[in-house]
């Protein structure tokens, strides 16, 4: 089995979700137009990573701009009941692609940074809620439980995902393992140079395709309101570092941190195989007699 994948390096319309929305189904356009039958966008692409902002939040303290802030996020983020989040479905079905895409999912008061896994008949194949958001990202985002872990069997293979420092996680890959993934979707907001030695190595623990995706902006790209710290310095925000990672460890597709692009590469399902023959993490070179895990996939409700 052969096909072609896609990753986009780029950035939403900040805090606009209609005009997110609509620069999503343009990228997926010339994503499928060039041949691609899986796309993958970055962490939180609908409708903001909000680097560098901290919403007013100090210990002890919130302000009332920054609760305006924080409502600006939230009415920006995806309501999966609503016309938004249908139009989403559409656009992979119109194009006829896969689509894992990084959205900030709202949910009665509370946001969620969330991937979706989207079919090419434009049908919700599952979610993913982050399990631990990093640092002040608590501030603004609740904690996904187990219930989301899962992987989707497609005619393309398994697919699966892991958000950012999730991939830090050791015991969060190997479920995904257990699982059979096979394209390990890697949406991040990490575009240090460290980050590429992450998802190398997973790509070799896994045996599997790694398609990581991060965004790149600018401080012009955010809405004039937002005050941005000072400690980010120069005028780049995210500088992308998006890849593309074979069974083996090599890089198939690079971006590089200087621009906004799609990078694709042919992926062949046999290359897991022939990376599988020897070492194979939950087969022949895992060892239950001495090490097991235990995953809790239930979802945790605040009222039963």
């Amino acid at each position: 089995m052969t096909f072609r994948a896609a990753v986009v390096q780029d950035s939403p319309v900040l805090f606009n979700l209609q005009l997110t929305i609509d620069k999503v189904e343009t990228i997926t356009k010339e994503a499928s137009t060039n041949g691609a039958s899986l796309v993958v966008f970055p962490e939180a692409f609908i409708s903001a990573y909000p680097k560098g902002l901290n919403f007013g939040a100090k210990i002890g303290s919130r302000t009332p701009k920054g609760r305006k802030e924080f409502l600006q996020y939230y009415n920006s983020s995806l309501d999966f009941t609503g016309s938004e989040f249908k139009k989403l479905l559409n656009i992979a079905k119109k194009n006829k692609v896969f689509l894992v895409i990084g959205v900030i999912e709202k949910s009665s008061g509370t946001l969620y940074c969330t991937i979706l896994h989207i079919s090419d008949k434009g049908t919700l194949l599952c979610k993913h809620r982050k399990v631990m958001p990093t640092a002040a990202e608590r501030l603004v985002w609740g904690f996904g439980d187990g219930s989301t872990l899962q992987t989707t069997k497609t005619r393309l293979g398994v697919l699966g995902s892991v958000i950012c420092w999730e991939n830090y996680m050791p015991m969060m890959r190997m479920s995904m393992y257990n699982q059979g993934v096979e394209l390990y979707c890697a949406p991040t907001a990490d575009d240090r140079e460290t980050w590429i030695s992450t998802v190398r190595h997973i790509a070799l623990e896994g045996r599997c395709f790694v398609f990581s995706s991060c965004q790149f902006f600018t401080k012009n790209d955010y809405p004039t309101n937002f005050k941005i710290s000072k400690d980010l310095g120069n005028e780049v925000i995210m500088r992308g570092g998006s890849c593309i990672i074979s069974p083996l460890g090599k890089i198939l597709a690079d971006a590089g941190n200087d621009k906004r692009t799609i990078i694709y590469s042919d992926i062949n399902l046999d290359e897991i195989i022939e990376g599988k023959y020897d070492f194979d993490v939950v087969g022949h070179y895992s060892r239950p007699d001495i090490f097991k895990l235990k995953v809790n996939k239930k979802p945790k409700k605040p009222v039963i």
